[in-house]
């Protein structure tokens, strides 16, 4: 008989947003968290069966209801649910809660003493870019780590949005949930998570950064042992117009 999966038993409340937030909710439901997705209350014209709430394409193993939080009866619908969850994912920027009256400590935590409320943000909530918009690749410009990447003699190659958006992002706010569910086994407390892709994508660039004061890391862009300047950690196209990494 297979034991039931490591977070079973955890619910989540996920107010959707953009990459990182629904990308937390999803490795919490792949692990076997209770994800609940708040989608935004839009109006459909029946004219298609493939219709959706949402364009995401992260919302597998979770439930959906669409909910207008521009609405009192909204608002008041998602506070109805805050005594019967464990976890609410924030995506939005700073000051958009507390606007909605569902500021996490003035709000959620009076409702719900063990709920844990993570907030997911691209610059830092406290810091100078706090109110500026921005996307992935600003974010882990500012963070120094975009100019990790790049071949030698080129300009910084931005890698997707996988090290901004999901690593720095989305998954350290997960990692950030479970410390938080932890935290809360031993001291029956919930309390805000706060997560940013500015400071993420920085920590998981810790051995790269480390590596500039070594030989391993201490050239120019493009000319190190992990950057592509070494013959044996590169890869190399093939006959068949394909590539091999070596």
């Amino acid at each position: 008989m297979s034991s039931p999966p490591p977070l079973a038993g955890v619910r989540v409340l996920e107010l959707a947003g953009l990459a990182p937030g629904p990308f937390a909710g999803m490795a919490l439901a792949d692990y076997g968290a209770s994800v609940i997705r708040i989608d935004r209350a839009t109006k459909f014209s029946h004219s298609s069966e493939e219709e959706s709430p949402t364009g995401d394409s992260l919302t597998r193993h979770k439930s959906s209801i669409a909910v207008d939080m521009k609405s009192q009866a909204g608002i008041d619908l998602i506070k109805s649910l805050l005594p019967h969850v464990d976890v609410v994912i924030d995506p939005f920027r700073p000051g958009v809660l507390e606007k909605l009256g569902l500021g996490p400590k003035e709000v959620m935590l009076q409702i719900n003493p063990r709920i844990i409320v993570a907030r997911m943000t691209g610059f830092r909530r406290d810091g100078k870019y706090k109110d500026m918009a921005g996307h992935d690749i600003n974010y882990i410009a500012v963070s120094g780590v975009l100019s990790l990447f790049g071949r030698a003699h080129e300009k910084p190659y931005p890698p997707g949005n996988v090290v901004g958006d999901f690593a720095g992002g989305g998954a350290m706010c997960f990692l950030g949930i479970l410390l938080a569910l932890i935290n809360r086994s031993r001291t029956g407390r919930g309390q805000v998570v706060e997560a940013n892709m500015v400071d993420g994508s920085t920590y998981l660039a810790t051995m790269p950064r480390l590596g500039m004061k070594r030989p391993i890391w201490s050239g120019k862009r493009g000319t190190n042992t992990l950057d592509g300047g070494c013959p044996y950690y590169d890869t190399y196209e093939t006959k068949d117009g394909k590539y091999m990494a070596v």
